[in-house]
C-alpha cells in the first residue's frame, strides 16, 4: 500500500511539474524578456500603426494612428482622440469641427489597462505564456507568443505578440477580449528616438482656447 501510496504522489508532483512548465513557457519567456529589455534600451521610439477591432461576426474597419512613447510616457493619435500621458497624469484629448474636450485622469487610475507602456511587460505577472511557432508577419519572420490571462476579471482573456526574430522587436499584438471581439495593433516605421521631451507627452490646455476641461482627478 505505501508503495501505491508513493507512486501516486510521484505521478502527482510530475503532473504539477509539467502545468507549471507549459503555463509557463520557458522558450516564451526567453523571447519575451528578450523583448522588454529591447524596449529598455531603445529609451524612446515613435511608430505609426494601423488599428483593427473585429467582432463576433469578423466585420471590422482599419485605422491609422501615431504613436510615441518614452518609458512609462507615451502619447498615442487616433483619428479622433488623442490621449497624452506623462506617467502622472492622463489627458484625453477629443476633437471635432465645433468641439473641443479634455479629459483629465491620474494615471493610477488606469492601472490595470494596457497601454503602449505595459505591452512590453504584461507577461510579469497576470499571464501565462507560450511560445506558439513562427509565421511571416509585414515581410519579416516573427515569433508568436501567446500570453492567457490567469484571472477572468482581466481586461483581456488573451494577447498574442509578434516578436521579429532577427532584433527583438515588437511589431504587432492581437488582444481578445473573450466576448468574440478581436482589437489587432500593427506598428509601421518604427524609429528609436531617445530625444522626445518631457513636454512632448503632456497637453497644454492654453494652446486651445475654448476648450471644456473635465478633470476627473
Amino acid at each position: 500500500m505505501k508503495k501505491i501510496t508513493l507512486l501516486y504522489t510521484l505521478l502527482f508532483a510530475l503532473l504539477i511539474s509539467f502545468q507549471a512548465t507549459a503555463q509557463k513557457d520557458p522558450q516564451a519567456k526567453t523571447i519575451l524578456d528578450a523583448m522588454s529589455q529591447k524596449f529598455k534600451d531603445m529609451n524612446g521610439f515613435t511608430a505609426s500603426f494601423d488599428y483593427t477591432y473585429q467582432d463576433g461576426t469578423g466585420a471590422g474597419d482599419v485605422q491609422s494612428g501615431e504613436i510615441a512613447v518614452k518609458g512609462e510616457q507615451y502619447r498615442l493619435k487616433l483619428p479622433d482622440q488623442e490621449i497624452f500621458n506623462d506617467s502622472k497624469t492622463v489627458w484625453t484629448f477629443i476633437q471635432s469641427d465645433n468641439y473641443k474636450e479634455v479629459t483629465i485622469n491620474d494615471a493610477s487610475q488606469m492601472e490595470g489597462e494596457l497601454t503602449p507602456s505595459n505591452i512590453y511587460r504584461l507577461y510579469e505577472s497576470g499571464y501565462n505564456y507560450s511560445l506558439l511557432g513562427e509565421k511571416q508577419y509585414q515581410g519579416k519572420k516573427v515569433q508568436v507568443v501567446q500570453l492567457i490571462a490567469e484571472n477572468n476579471n482581466a481586461p483581456f482573456e488573451q494577447v498574442k505578440l509578434m516578436i521579429d526574430s532577427s532584433n527583438s522587436n515588437l511589431l504587432g499584438w492581437e488582444m481578445f477580449d473573450g466576448q468574440g471581439g478581436v482589437f489587432s495593433y500593427s506598428f509601421k516605421n518604427l524609429k528609436l528616438n531617445s530625444n522626445l521631451p518631457a513636454s512632448h507627452f503632456a497637453f497644454d490646455a492654453t494652446k486651445h482656447p475654448g476648450i471644456e476641461i473635465i478633470d476627473l482627478r
